[in-house]
């Protein structure tokens, strides 16, 4: 492939850039790809702009529109600032901002705050890096308008991020993402970019936020009594070498845990990730070391967050005495069951209180909820969606929990974004209540599972990378909306729900019913025999992912381990019906 068989628009971009007023380094890594014939990465990195998906703006490190370098977020933070002047006339605009530990977060970090500040608006620029959900309270605390987290959650190293807040302390959702979007698109040069920083307007902040925070975090413990008695509860903890190591070992000691170890060679702030393949909790490999330093020491608990803290992943002894991993689903039904009981047995259910989840996390969780007489909210997939609701209902119901399916927690209203940090504190006071009542939480899974019944989840997530991926992922979702599945798992389909057009369809009945959420590229699949299949393209990777749950009656505990592998068959069936 030459440089004269790319797009033309593409190759339009290119020259832009080579010959516009971008800095020197920029242009000479772009020409040496040309050089190079690397014109796949070149089309790559030019074939659009980047947009805002679930988790903001988030891309490879690199030259070009659909990069995450100097200039795109620089455009990101012009668009935001002229969004932010005209939603708020002749008022004084605040902002904070926080990176994560990422190879280039802190000098993005500097970069966004410089335009916010060229703008003349105030920055309270976070002095070294801090969790996500601490912005997103800092937010809140400090009264801003607004606010940026420099990471990209739990991808590759290759990539960074930025996640748009508004300022109820969450992430823009519509029509305030599409208004921000408009107004970068309104950018036609670089050169209307203000880079030019103004030091008044940027003030550092650090410890008091923290201590703040962490008192925030402490009033929402439930059983204080137990924990005093299992303060000497091994917990394991590793931060995967980011933003987790700053906050959560502190609020593991205020809670009043005494025997806590953290995993030291992943202490260590890196943005290359060494220990690591991917620095993701959900995958076992990222958990290894972790898991490993629980054996050593016959621990009672491992959590382990990814690099800005807003995601845990658990490992606990089944009744085997082995260490597993819980997925996303059995920690939100856990936690989400034990918030409830307790706020049950204190008396404080009056109708009012409520949680919220997104349609692709565990059903289980509408159970636990209806039988709590407690209000269950389903949502689009992104925690965004979730701070949404919450703000909608703030001051006129009481939010308790809310959870995803991807290893996001959220107990408390001080922020508006999933929450790595309050969720470490309460799975370790939640591990030390069953501890204490003779107890554990596997048995706890299992006893969930003999009142509601066995469910079980699986995720299959398939990557397509670059222009043509994108072009087979939404190829893929024609076929599916255009010739449904019959059926899978040996269950007729008996309801599609079609995100994007907002139609759920009785398949039997031909009833047609409007589905009351914003649209969203998502076909959901529910089987007469109470299966859930859900396909959705992500909204912040290459990768088009599928969502099945399954679900049977667990009659006695003894039969848990031939139960589950009767749910993994099936599972196995419905994922080579759908030919993934």
């Amino acid at each position: 492939m030459s440089k004269h068989k790319l797009d033309p628009s593409i190759l339009s971009k290119i020259n832009e850039w080579l010959n516009g007023n971008y800095d020197k380094k920029t242009k000479n890594k772009i020409q040496a790809l040309i050089d190079n014939g690397e014109f796949n990465e070149l089309t790559d990195a030019f074939y659009k702009d980047l947009e805002f998906g679930t988790g903001g703006l988030r891309g490879i490190m690199g030259p070009g529109s659909n990069r995450i370098n100097k200039y795109t977020l620089g455009m990101a933070t012009q668009g935001l600032s002229n969004y932010l002047i005209k939603t708020y006339p002749n008022q004084s605009i605040k902002v904070a901002i926080a990176h994560d530990n990422r190879n280039n977060s802190s000098l993005f970090a500097q970069i966004v705050a410089e335009v916010f500040s060229a703008n003349n608006i105030y920055v309270y620029f976070f002095k070294g890096l801090r969790p996500t959900p601490e912005l997103s309270y800092a937010i809140r605390e400090l009264g801003c308008q607004g606010g940026v987290m420099l990471t990209a959650s739990h991808n590759p190293k290759e990539y960074n991020g930025y996640k748009a807040y508004g300022a109820d302390g969450g992430q823009l959702v519509s029509p305030h993402d599409k208004a921000v979007l408009a107004e970068v698109h309104k950018i036609s040069n670089i050169s209307e970019i203000k880079f030019e920083r103004k030091e008044k307007n940027i003030e550092q902040i650090g410890k008091d936020i923290d201590e703040k925070y962490l008192n925030e975090l402490l009033k929402l413990s439930i059983s204080k009594e137990a924990i005093q008695r299992q303060k000497d509860l091994k917990i394991v903890f590793s931060p995967i070498h980011g933003t987790g190591g700053v906050l959560v070992p502190p609020i593991l000691k205020k809670y009043g845990f005494e025997n806590v170890t953290l995993v030291e060679e992943q202490m260590t702030v890196d943005g290359n990730f060494p220990t690591v393949i991917y620095p993701n909790p959900e995958e076992q490999e990222a958990m290894t070391m972790a898991l490993n330093k629980a054996k050593a020491i016959d621990a009672d608990l491992v959590m382990a967050t990814d690099p800005d803290a807003d995601r845990v992943g658990i490992g606990v002894k089944n009744d085997r005495g082995e260490f597993i991993l819980l997925n996303g689903n059995q920690a939100a039904c856990l936690l989400i069951q034990y918030v409830l009981t307790a706020w049950e047995k204190a008396d404080k259910l009056t109708g009012d209180q409520y949680i919220i989840k997104t349609i692709v996390t565990s059903y289980l969780i509408d159970k636990i909820a209806a039988s709590k007489s407690v209000d269950c909210y389903n949502t689009l997939t992104g925690f965004k969606y979730i701070g949404a609701i919450m703000t909608q209902l703030e001051g006129t119901k009481t939010f308790i929990a809310g959870g995803e399916e991807s290893y996001g927690y959220l107990v408390g209203e001080h922020a508006r974004d999933k929450d790595a940090v309050v969720s470490c504190a309460m799975i370790a006071e939640m591990a030390a209540y069953y501890k204490d009542n003779g107890s554990s939480l596997f048995k706890a899974l299992q006893d969930l599972y003999l009142e509601y019944g066995f469910y079980k989840e699986k995720l299959i997530a398939i990557t397509k990378k670059g222009k043509s991926g994108a072009e087979e992922i939404k190829a893929l979702m024609e076929k599916y909306r255009n010739e449904p599945p019959i059926s899978l798992g040996g269950s007729k389909i008996e309801v599609i729900k079609d995100y994007q057009s907002s139609l759920s369809k009785n398949i039997i009945t031909g009833e047609t019913q409007k589905i009351d959420l914003p649209t969203s590229n998502v076909l959901q699949f529910f089987t007469e025999d109470g299966s859930i299949i859900s396909a959705r393209p992500s909204g912040t990777e290459p990768k088009i992912k599928f969502y099945c749950s399954v679900n049977i009656p667990l009659n006695e505990r003894n039969e848990y381990y031939k139960t589950e592998e009767r749910l993994n068959t099936k599972l196995e069936v419905i994922m080579k019906d759908l030919g993934v």
